[in-house]
């Protein structure tokens, strides 16, 4: 089983976003953090997610589990919808993927338990900042 955590980071909402990526399992043990652009916060949190997913797809896994402390990406994702249309149409490319895995989960946790993906996630914010 792969365990995917995820999360965004925004200064200013909207403002300079980055993304933290941790990916462990299987014996992979990977860290991404990687600047976005100017967006949401709720935004920016999809498209962790999204980039994380392209990553676990790359490793062929049958089960992936998601962490994440975002409980408005958790709530679409479970339910398979978000009303929002930029959230819709991010769910969508996410859902493509999650649909290839064999077995699939997402769990909502607290901030607490989230601390590599929002280190990695501040990190690239930090980076960019003038």
């Amino acid at each position: 089983m792969i365990e995917l955590y995820i999360d965004g980071s925004t200064t200013g909402n909207p403002g300079p976003s980055g993304i933290g990526i941790f990916i462990k399992g299987e014996g992979h043990q990977i860290k991404m953090s990687e600047y976005i652009g100017i967006y949401s916060n709720h935004i920016t949190e999809f498209k962790a997610l999204l980039r994380g997913l392209e990553e676990v797809q790359k490793l062929s896994p049958t089960i992936v589990s998601i962490r994440t402390d975002s409980q408005i990406v958790y709530a679409a994702v479970e339910k398979r919808y978000a009303k929002n249309a930029e959230f819709a149409a991010l769910l969508e490319k996410i859902l493509v993927i999650t649909d290839t895995f064999d077995l699939f989960f997402i769990k909502w946790i607290p901030d607490d338990q989230n601390k590599a993906a929002h280190a990695l996630a501040r990190e690239a914010v930090r980076k960019n900042l003038p």
